[in-house]
């Protein structure tokens, strides 16, 4: 078996997929917080023999699955009471027998993450003391959030569970026995290497936020080299995300090869309840005027502000601290100690007003978040000469999650843009194009009229 030049191992090839597309009910239980699933639900089976009459191609209760009865407890106890629509869809298809690899494309609250989870935690003999699934994400917060549902899910059984992230494992550690892994890229090919992670018995491998995994300044590499140290042809390879650009839906084919695929259409990726105004501003100056008189709407529920470096969110939040607001920053940049401590006080409702980079603009859920403000919007190639034409346009997917951060489990948010020049201006609507909505303008000169507008749209 060789390695193409993408660096994959090439097998055999994948039988001719078949579709199989179903319209989701416009109904939600009442008693879970997943959104109501309005949306087109596509299915694509790779084995030309799965049989879509069969009992278990759609599982209406948990208990269908045949799952043990510690990890329904498990369940339950989160709240939930029914598998969401993409679950119902999911969910037979990763635990049926023999595994098969899937790509799961599906908005935020939909459940995906419970869905992996469960599967992960089904695969395991809790008798052998070594890892048998790994879960990678692209950020140490969104690693943390979803050990926080392994945990969870897996309260009533035997699992044990370590973190593949910096500093999580002291040093001199011979070797790692928990059942469970999740972590970061890096992290784990480095435990892997020192054979700290014996990963001869995995079983389950998962990237959340796949498309960023695959896509981004190095991820791809690294998440592929974990990859090639993992037994080959045994494993179920498992790839979610809220959004897959098209060069990077081709490297995930290559990735997890004859997989079941569930994807949603492209221009329902943004949700509905988010209402999305720009603030027209003067310059950048202007920009930060604009930020603090905003303070009291932002500290209504609680509120991200996503800048594009970390000079600028460390900036703004000394000056807001100066002048005695109350907000945190958080980037890569921060110890691993301080970045936990962070995001926990952001969760837990300490602190009312995060800035920060992209290093949370996917996956993060505080449902408490009404606000997302874009500072700076999010752009192409955001490292590299900001001369260039090609880096100054927008980040479409990037916007798409960030603005997700609010308005979640169907909930009402707002996101609000910063424009300030004619390259902005112009970066906007190339935004407002895709998205097929328009951007509402927010007037800045009248502080009272822009209060009264966006305490409208938080009702």
């Amino acid at each position: 078996m060789e390695k193409d030049a993408d660096g994959f191992y090439t097998a055999a090839p994948a039988a001719e997929p078949k579709e199989v597309a179903t319209k989701d009910e416009k109904e939600a239980d009442p008693a879970t917080d997943l959104i109501k699933s309005t949306f087109e639900v596509s299915v694509t089976l790779a084995d030309q023999q799965a049989d879509p009459n069969s009992p278990l191609y759609s599982a209406k209760t948990f208990e269908q699955l045949g799952l043990h009865e510690d990890l329904l407890k498990g369940i339950y106890d989160m709240g939930f009471s029914k598998p969401s629509k993409i679950q119902e869809r999911a969910l037979p298809l990763m635990l049926a027998n023999p595994p098969q690899n899937m790509i799961g494309q599906s908005q935020s609250g939909t459940g995906k993450t419970a869905a992996f989870v469960l599967t992960m935690l089904s695969r395991i003999d809790f008798s052998k003391p070594k890892p048998q699934a790994i879960c990678l994400a692209p950020s140490r917060e969104l690693a943390r959030q979803t050990m926080s549902v392994v945990v969870a899910m897996g309260k009533f059984t035997p699992v044990q569970t370590e973190y593949a992230i910096k500093d999580a494992i002291p040093r001199g550690t011979q070797r790692v026995d928990a059942h469970v892994i999740v972590g970061t890229p890096g992290t784990a090919i480095d435990l892997i290497r020192r054979k700290v992670l014996d990963v001869s018995e995995v079983k389950v491998f998962v990237l959340d936020e796949a498309d960023n995994m695959l896509d981004q300044d190095g991820l791809g590499e690294q998440t592929l080299r974990v990859k090639n140290m993992l037994p080959r042809n045994t494993v179920q390879i498992i790839l979610f995300s809220a959004t897959f650009p098209d060069h990077v839906r081709n490297f995930a084919n290559k990735f997890a090869p004859n997989a079941n695929k569930i994807e949603l259409q492209r221009n329902e990726l943004s949700v509905d309840n988010i209402r999305q105004f720009y603030m027209d501003c003067r310059n950048e100056q202007h920009k930060y005027d604009v930020l603090v008189s905003l303070y009291q709407l932002l500290t209504i529920g609680q509120s991200i502000i996503f800048c594009k470096q970390r000079s600028t969110a460390d900036r703004i939040a000394q000056r807001m601290t100066a002048e005695g607001h109350k907000v945190a920053s958080l980037h890569g940049a921060k110890d691993a100690a301080e970045r936990d401590a962070i995001i926990d006080g952001f969760r837990e409702g300490r602190d009312k007003v995060l800035i920060t980079t992209n290093v949370i603009a996917r996956g993060i859920d505080i449902l408490q978040v009404n606000m997302v403000v874009n500072y700076d919007l999010p752009l192409l190639n955001e490292r590299d000469n900001w001369n260039n034409k090609e880096d100054q346009l927008p980040d479409i997917e990037t916007y798409i999650h960030r603005i997700g951060r609010t308005g979640r489990f169907g909930r009402k948010g707002i996101s609000i843009n910063f424009v300030h020049d004619r390259t902005t201006w112009e970066q906007m609507e190339q935004i407002e194009k895709f998205m097929g909505r328009k951007i509402i303008r927010i007037e800045t000169n009248d502080l009272d009229a822009m209060e009264d507008q966006m305490k409208k749209a938080l009702k």
